[in-house]
């Protein structure tokens, strides 16, 4: 692939939208240019037209129905949303192999290698956008800049459905007069935090510098976000490459540290990664917790194991291990916003199983001690049944009872498995925040 001339605005950020909405809107002629809503007890996505009366994506259904009386709530085609994402993808592979899929939904594109081919990179996003209408028939939002953050934040300013190209020269009037909620990674939190502080628009952001942010948003916020107002942003398109880490995250809003509340938000995130895991073949020896407090302060543990897990129940005792630590050593916190779990240094799982020993025969251990082989290979064993079943029958088939017979208004895990072939956008991960409610 020819590299991209230096400053040239070559990245694309394609964003589908109202993207599961869209779909049902597809599917189902007589939905369409009506208010819908993906969901029932909370709101996955909305229609534009449901989004014009301020239904949005993780909002409660009750709440979405008083804004919008005509609202209609529709169950959702969870295997046709993957079917479509992939056709979008195979359009953007038609034009240049550098594509990076950061959701099912929404992909970046580097095509500095494939003008000489399409013409100018505003030339591309045109056709690619014609070919997704006509082809596959779903709306798609494209924004054309220099780096990945802006032209994420240009197909923002694109949509519904429309193109926005950014020249290099043309970038700070660009920027400047933006919202601050545009900027990759600034949340409701965060965007409420700047406004208490007078900070509006992106270019006041750069205008305050990172060592004031710093001590608002904490340093490494501070300082990235500092550096994408000015949108330096070195990240390169990068194509999907075997994965490092696999983790999974619960916003909790602001809850009393409880037995209970940790017990079940680790299972549960416990039950989603080491699923991944096994499903991708893989096991992992180092796990990390990181629990976050109140005003944005989070806390990491991380322990490095001698054998390489991928079992439920063992990822969630270590997990409870170092989140109780992380808060422990924080004792003035009674109260935390976020957990989150993830397993590191991977290795093919097959390779590992193969040398557990069959017998299951394994006395109680000692609590914060590593299972042994015995046990550590039975519980494989059992997550591999649950696996076939979920398989054959559904993800709600069957489950450790703690998870299962929990309460928490999750999202359905159809749309969770969807969001977690990439980092999870839009609405589904805001959507994602109401997994252990009040």
């Amino acid at each position: 692939m020819e590299p991209s001339p230096d400053g040239a605005a070559t990245i694309l950020h394609a964003d589908l939208d109202a993207f599961y909405a869209s779909v049902e809107q597809l599917l189902d002629p007589s939905l369409r240019n009506r208010p819908i809503a993906v969901g029932g007890g909370v709101v996955l996505a909305a229609s534009y037209e449901a989004r014009s009366y301020g239904v949005r994506g993780g909002m409660p259904g009750w709440q979405a129905r008083q804004l919008c009386g005509d609202l209609l709530f529709v169950g959702g085609h969870f295997g046709r949303y993957q079917q479509f994402g992939d056709d979008v993808v195979s359009v953007f592979h038609d034009f240049t192999p550098r594509v990076e899929r950061v959701s099912i939904d929404e992909a970046f594109l580097d095509v500095a290698g494939a003008v000489h081919l399409f013409g100018t990179p505003a030339d591309i996003a045109v056709a690619i956008r014609r070919r997704v209408r006509d082809e596959i028939g779903l709306p798609l939002s494209v924004g054309v800049a220099r780096t990945k953050h802006l032209a994420k934040v240009a197909s923002q300013v694109a949509k519904p459905d429309g193109i926005v190209c950014v020249p290099p020269e043309n970038e700070k009037d660009f920027l400047d007069p933006l919202p601050i909620g545009l900027i990759w990674g600034v949340g409701p939190t965060t965007e409420r935090r700047l406004h208490d502080s007078g900070i509006y628009t992106i270019g006041q952001l750069a205008k305050v510098g990172s060592p004031i942010l710093g001590r608002l948003l904490g340093q490494k916020a501070g300082s990235k976000l500092a550096a994408l107002s000015v949108n330096v942003d070195e990240r390169t398109v990068a194509p999907l490459a075997r994965s490092k880490s696999m983790g999974a995250q619960a916003a909790l809003g602001r809850r009393d540290v409880t037995p209970d509340l940790l017990r079940d938000t680790l299972g549960y995130l416990a039950d989603r990664v080491a699923g991944r895991l096994r499903r991708a073949g893989l096991a992992g020896r180092r796990v990390t917790v990181r629990v976050r407090f109140p005003r944005m302060r989070s806390v990491t543990r991380s322990v490095t194991l001698s054998a390489a897990i991928s079992t439920t129940l063992t990822l969630t005792e270590v997990a409870e291990g170092l989140a109780l630590s992380a808060i422990l050593g924080n004792e003035r916190e009674t109260e935390i916003t976020l957990l989150a779990v993830s397993v590191s240094n991977l290795h093919a799982e097959h390779s590992l199983q193969l040398e557990l020993p069959l017998d299951s025969r394994a006395g109680p251990r000692a609590a914060g001690s590593e299972p042994t082989s015995a046990l550590e290979a039975a519980r494989w064993g059992v997550d591999r049944s649950v696996d076939a079943i979920r398989e054959k029958f559904g993800r709600t088939a069957v489950g450790y009872a703690g998870i299962a017979l929990s309460s928490a208004d999750r999202v359905p895990e159809e749309f969770r498995q969807l969001a977690e072939r990439g980092d999870g956008s839009g609405d589904l991960t805001r959507a994602a925040g109401r997994q252990f409610p009040r």
